[in-house]
C-alpha cells in the first residue's frame, strides 16, 4: 500500500466523523473511531478461524476443569480469539439491540483483547452512541470496511498473486500506517502533541539502521533470536520497524518485541498490533516506566525477559518527572548504583536522561572473549545496543557535578557512548527544534573503544511539499542509505581529509568531553576610610549594636571622618586612638573586627592585599572567576598560560575544583563565516532604496 492508499483508507475511516458531528466534539471523534478500527481489524484477522473457535467454545462450555483460554487460542491460531457467533455486520443489521449484542460480542473476546478495548472506555462510547441513535450507523460503516490482512476466496482459501504469494489486502505494516495516521488526526483534533504518539517513519528507519547495522552478519546465523524493548513505545512503530529490519536479513529469525506506554490509546493500538502479528500482547505493559517498571525482574517468574538485545526509544522531549518524583528519588536513595538511577538525577523539568538510565539497566551483560589464536579476532559475547532520540538539552545541560553531568560522566567513563548523530530541524510533527540520536552499547567494536563518533546530518534532508504540523522536512531513502554508510565508516572518514564528507564526521576520545571546573581566585585588596555613610552603616551592624556604649563608640569615631589609610594596621591604630581618647574601651572579637572592616574597607586594586589566619591571601568573592579546563590538561599550566599574564596574583582554589562532562556538538562543527564586505552591503542597500523609490513613485502616480 503506497502512502496515497493508506491515506485514502484513513480518510475513509475518519469519514465516520460526519456521523458524529453534533453529538460529539471534534476532540472526541477519536474515542469512537480508534476502538472501532481496532475492533474491525481484529475481526478481519480472526475471520478465517472464527467457525473453528465457535465450535471449540461450544465443546468446552460445560467442562469447568479445562483451560478454555489455551484451547481457544490454539483454535484461532493466534494469541487472541472471539468465541461469539456475532459479527459487526450481523449486529448492525439489528438496529433495536445493537448495544446489547455489541457488548456481548466484545465480552466474548479473549481477556487480552478485552483489556485493549477497555482502555478506550469503549463501553461508555457504546452507550453514548446508542442513546444518540448512532450506534448501528457507525457499526454499519465499519462492518463494510475491508481490513483483511490477505484475500481469501469463497471457500476460505488464500488468493495468490502473480508471484504465487498470498495477495495482500492490508498488511500488518500497512495497518500500522493507518493507525498512526488516525491517531495523529485525533491528537490534532484534541489539540495534543502528535509527536507524543508516534515518530516519523523515515526517522525510525534511520534509527534502526544505525542500531542494527554492526550486527548484520550475526543476524544471518540460522536460529537467531533477538529481543527488542521500547520503554516509551507509543503505537509500536519502532518495534515494528526493528522486527522487520531484522527479518530482512534473516526471515527465519525469532524476534520478540517488548514495550511500555503511558497513553492508553497508544498502548491499546500497540497491543492490538502485536496480537495481529502473533506476538505476545502481554509484552506491552501499561504505565509509567519510571514509577511502574513493567519489565523489572520477578523472583516468582524466573523466565520473564528483563534484559534485551536492542533498546530504542523516542521519549517526550523536555517533559518533567514531578509526578513520579517520590518513586524515582526513593529508588535513587535506597538502591543507589544497584538501582536504575544510581548515576544521578537530572533536573525535575526534563526526564530525558532518566529514560536513558532506565534503558541502560535493561542491557544484556557483555563478556569479551579473547582470540584463541593469532589469526582469530576477539569477540563480544552478549551485550546490547541502544538508540534514543533526544533534543539538545542532554548534551550540555547542567554544570559540573550536577545530576546531568554525572550521568554523562558515568556513561563516558564506562565507554558506552558509541556515537551521536545530529538530525535536521523541523523533522518531527510536534517540534521544529534540532534533535539527536544517541547510540550506546556495552560491546563496542575494538576500533571504537575509548572513542565517540559525532556525525552532522543536519543538512541531509529534502523539503516536504506540504507540512504536517511542525514537520516540514524529511530524510529520503537515498539519504538514509548514505547516512547509514557514513556512520558505519566514520573512523575511516574522520581520518581522511580527502573524503567528500570529511567535515561531517568527527571522532573524539571519551576524555575529550570531560573538564575540570576550576575556581580562580584573586586577593581582596582594600584601602580604608571613614565617611558619614560608613559610620551610619557601622552603627546598624549587630556587633556594634551589642556594645554597651554603642552610640558613644560611633560618636568617638567622628573626629577621623574624612581620613584615609592605605593599610589595615594604620586604620585600626587611628580609630583605636580616637576611641580611647573618648574614654572608651576598644572592642575585641572576630565579629566586631569583621563588621568594622566591612564598613571601613573599600575595594581598591592598588590597596593592601588582605590575609587569612596563617598568612594566605584572602580571596575577593567579587573577583572570583570560573574556568573549564580540558580534563587531560594540567590546571596549573592552564593558569600560567591563560590567566597569570593578565592577573599575576591569581591562584586556583583546588578544594573547589569539580569534574564535569558535556558534549558541545554544535561547537565542534561550527564554521566561521566572515561578514560580507561593507561595500557589497552598501551597494545592496542603495539598490533596495532605488527599488522602493520606484514603487512609491508608481503608487503616487
Amino acid at each position: 500500500m503506497n502512502s496515497n492508499k493508506h491515506t485514502e483508507l484513513a480518510n475513509h475511516i475518519w469519514s465516520v466523523a460526519d456521523l458524529l458531528r453534533g453529538d460529539y466534539k471534534q476532540s472526541e471523534y477519536g474515542k469512537v473511531i480508534l476502538p472501532f478500527t481496532v475492533l474491525r481489524r481484529l475481526e478481519c484477522v480472526l475471520e478465517p478461524t472464527k467457525n473453528k473457535v465457535v465450535e471449540q467454545a461450544a465443546a468446552l462450555k460445560d467442562q469447568e476443569d479445562i483451560d478454555a483460554d489455551r484451547w481457544l487460542r490454539r483454535a484461532s491460531g493466534l494469541t487472541f480469539y472471539n468465541s461469539s457467533t456475532y459479527t459487526l455486520k450481523k449486529i448492525a443489521s439489528d438496529a433495536g439491540h445493537t448495544d446489547e449484542h455489541l457488548i456481548e460480542y466484545i465480552g466474548a473476546f479473549s481477556p487480552n483483547a478485552k483489556e485493549v478495548l477497555e482502555r478506550y472506555e469503549f463501553a461508555r462510547q457504546i452507550t453514548k452512541l446508542h442513546d444518540a441513535k448512532l450506534l448501528y450507523k457507525v457499526m454499519g460503516r465499519f462492518a463494510d470496511l475491508d481490513l483483511r490482512p490477505v484475500e481469501r476466496d469463497e471457500n476460505g482459501e488464500l488468493v495468490l498473486d502473480d508471484k504465487g504469494q498470498p495477495k495482500v489486502v492490508v498488511s500488518n505494516h500497512q495497518m500500522g500506517y493507518v493507525f498512526e495516521e488516525l491517531i495523529r488526526r485525533f491528537a490534532e483534533q484534541s489539540n495534543e502533541t502528535a509527536g507524543e504518539h508516534f515518530t516519523p517513519r523515515e526517522v525510525i528507519e534511520l534509527m534502526v539502521n544505525l542500531l542494527i547495522a554492526p550486527d548484520e552478519d550475526a543476524l544471518t546465523i540460522p536460529g537467531a533470536v533477538r529481543t527488542v524493548l521500547d520503554p516509551a513505545c507509543g503505537t509500536g512503530g519502532m518495534l515494528t520497524a526493528t522486527e522487520e529490519h531484522i527479518r530482512a536479513f534473516n526471515q527465519d529469525a525469532t524476534v520478540k518485541v517488548y514495550g511500555q506506554e503511558l497513553n492508553p490509546e497508544s498502548w491499546a493500538i500497540c497491543r492490538s498490533d502485536l496480537m495481529i502479528k502473533g506476538q505476545d500482547p502481554d509484552n506491552i505493559k501499561y504505565g509509567n516506566s519510571f514509577s511502574k517498571d513493567g519489565h523489572k525482574e520477578d523472583r516468582d517468574d524466573p523466565d520473564k525477559v528483563t534484559k534485551f538485545d536492542y533498546l530504542l526509544a523516542n521519549p517526550p522531549f523536555g517533559v518533567e518527572w514531578k509526578k513520579v518524583k517520590d518513586e524515582v528519588e526513593h529508588e535513587y536513595e535506597t538502591l543507589g548504583e544497584s538501582g536504575r538511577f544510581g548515576a544521578g538525577l537530572p533536573r525535575i523539568n526534563d526526564g530525558s536522561l532518566l529514560f536513558l538510565q532506565h534503558m541502560l539497566s535493561k542491557r544484556q551483560p557483555a563478556e569479551w572473549v579473547p582470540p584463541k589464536g593469532p589469526d582469530e579476532p576477539g569477540r563480544w559475547k552478549g551485550g546490547s545496543r541502544i538508540a534514543i532520540v533526544f533534543n539538545g538539552s542532554p548534551l550540555f545541560t547542567g554544570a559540573a557535578e550536577s545530576g546531568e553531568s554525572k550521568i554523562r560522566q558515568w556513561i563516558l567513563e564506562n565507554d558506552w557512548l558509541e556515537g551521536i548523530v545530529a538530525l535536521p530541524d523541523q523533522l518531527f510533527y510536534n517540534t521544529g527544534i534540532s534533535t539527536y540520536f544517541w547510540i550506546l552499547t556495552n560491546r563496542k567494536a575494538p576500533g571504537h573503544q575509548g572513542k565517540v563518533v559525532l556525525l552532522d546530518a543536519r543538512e541531509h534532508f529534502i523539503k516536504m511539499r506540504k507540512s504536517l504540523g511542525d514537520k516540514r522536512k524529511k530524510i529520503d531513502d537515498k539519504q538514509i542509505e548514505e547516512l547509514t554508510r557514513l556512520y558505519g565508516e566514520a573512523l575511516d572518514v574522520a581520518s581522511n581529509p580527502e573524503h567528500p564528507l570529511y567535515n561531517k564526521v568527527k571522532v573524539f576520545k571519551n576524555e575529550d568531553f570531560g573538564y575540570h571546573r576550576i575556581t580562580v581566585e584573586r586577593p581582596l585588596k582594600l584601602r580604608f576610610e571613614i565617611t558619614e555613610a560608613v559610620l551610619a552603616s557601622l552603627a546598624v551592624s549587630k556587633p556594634v549594636q551589642k556594645l554597651e556604649k554603642a552610640e558613644a563608640f560611633i560618636e568617638a569615631l567622628k573626629p577621623v571622618i574624612g581620613q584615609r589609610w592605605l593599610t589595615k594596621s594604620e586604620a585600626w591604630v587611628a580609630m583605636k586612638d580616637a576611641v580611647v581618647a573618648a574614654g572608651l574601651t576598644w572592642p575585641t572579637g572576630a565579629p566586631f573586627n569583621k563588621a568594622l572592616r566591612d564598613a571601613v574597607g573599600v575595594r581598591d586594586s592598588e590597596g593592601e592585599a588582605q590575609t587569612l589566619k596563617g598568612g594566605a591571601h584572602e580571596p575577593d568573592p567579587e573577583l572570583r572567576d570560573y574556568e573549564n579546563v580540558p580534563l587531560e590538561e594540567d590546571v596549573e599550566a592552564y593558569l600560567k598560560r591563560e590567566v597569570l599574564p593578565h592577573e599575576p596574583d591569581a591562584w586556583i582554589d583546588h578544594d573547589k575544583t569539580k569534574v564535569g562532562y558535556e558534549i558541545p556538538f554544535t561547537r565542534h562543527f561550527y564554521v566561521y563565516e566572515p561578514p560580507r564586505p561593507l561595500a557589497e552591503i552598501d551597494a545592496e542597500l542603495k539598490a533596495l532604496e532605488a527599488q522602493i523609490q520606484t514603487l512609491l513613485g508608481e503608487v503616487a502616480g
